[in-house]
């Protein structure tokens, strides 16, 4: 009887180890964003400064190289985070889009058209045209609201406006009668993962024209509308899970992000309703997804609010993140061997940037 009852025991204990030793499965979800630098269809729209993208104008833009850069974009874009997860992105958000018909032809793509992407996309005021947007996995995320935040700054406020150069940069102009500067709106879209809501801001903010010190104003107002967005979420909700993402032409220290955001490098500094910031760490170690004369920076940045780097993986939670710099990517040879591989006068490239994204994961049930 002795014997029974002790087998009992240790079968029991052997079923209970091998319960628990079991490994964890989770659902992984990614989400990337890509400056798709100059992506311009062929026509000439006369409200907008996008001459050059003609096949008359400085790039010879023509039908077979726009073909070309939707090719290359689709390469890129189905290959982000699938080192991790078996699925090309949930989400991209996109930048330097010259209208909702490039977007329409790219997930229209052969290669794309099979994960069926919805399009979120609004006209900003820049001049050259070029906006933000939001591409979705129809399957997995639900929108149920979106807007564009327009970012407004104006001549009479900030007298560093008269310092920005029309020939450096085309992507802020003055209206000379409100005194406006006009650069790209925050696009705003709410909805639901797999029934869990979430908000996800995508952003463009004013480039360095003039000057990193003369023109970090500018992108100090985006960070601080940033965070009123983030702020008025979380007043409706505190536990709202929020990612603000994109090209912030700022790196993680600048006053844009660290005051204005006060966004923290570490997770253990993040205090509630706080913001982390992954890829301050990685700036820390010297990585880059932009270089100008020999020097790597990092303008391209996720961040997510502490509600999501919670140990509690039952609801979708941040994981890790990364610079996807494939060598594909990478141009190998000539001045500007070792940067992003960017469009020249002999070859269709990719993006003056290399994409950027993070892993959302919950325990799958």
């Amino acid at each position: 009887m002795r014997i029974l009852r002790l087998v009992f025991v240790l079968a029991f204990l052997l079923l209970f180890q091998i319960g628990f030793s079991q490994p964890k499965s989770y659902r992984i979800h990614t989400l990337a964003f890509y400056n798709f630098e100059n992506l311009f269809d062929t026509i000439n729209n006369p409200n907008t400064n996008d001459d050059e993208w003609t096949p008359e104008g400085t790039q010879r833009w023509t039908s077979k190289k726009y073909h070309q850069k939707l090719e290359n974009l689709s390469r890129v874009l189905l290959e982000i985070g699938t080192a991790e997860s078996s699925n090309s992105p949930t989400f991209i958000g996109g930048s330097e889009i010259e209208n909702r018909g490039v977007l329409e032809d790219l997930v229209q793509h052969p290669k794309m058209a099979i994960q069926d992407y919805g399009i979120i996309h609004f006209d900003s005021p820049d001049k050259r045209g070029i906006d933000v947007a939001l591409l979705f996995q129809k399957k997995y995320f639900k929108p149920t609201s979106y807007a564009n935040i327009p970012l407004y700054i104006h001549k009479k406020e900030n007298q560093l406006a008269a310092s920005i150069s029309d020939e450096t940069d085309n992507d802020i102009a003055e209206n000379s009668y409100q005194n406006r500067i006009f650069t790209r709106d925050q696009l705003l879209v709410s909805g639901f993962l797999d029934g869990e809501e979430i908000h996800i801001i995508v952003n463009h903010w004013p480039s360095r024209a003039g000057g990193e010190k003369k023109s970090s104003p500018f992108r100090e107002a985006a960070g601080i509308l940033n965070r009123k967005i983030i702020d008025s979420l979380q007043k409706i909700n505190p536990d709202a899970k929020i990612i603000t993402l994109g090209d912030l032409n700022d790196s993680p220290f600048n006053n844009s992000i660290k005051k204005a955001l006060a966004a923290k490098g570490h997770k253990q500094d993040v205090p509630e309703f706080g913001i982390y910031n992954p890829f301050e760490e990685m700036a820390r170690k010297g990585l880059g997804t932009i270089a100008f004369r020999d020097s790597w920076d990092i303008f391209d940045q996720i961040m997510v609010t502490q509600s999501l780097i919670k140990n509690d993986f039952s609801t979708y939670q941040y994981w890790k993140a990364g610079i996807f710099n494939k060598s594909y990517l990478i141009q190998n040879s000539g001045q500007y061997k070792g940067y992003p591989k960017r469009h020249s006068a002999t070859e269709v490239g990719f993006s003056d940037h290399f994409p950027v994204y993070i892993y959302l994961i919950k325990e799958a049930k």
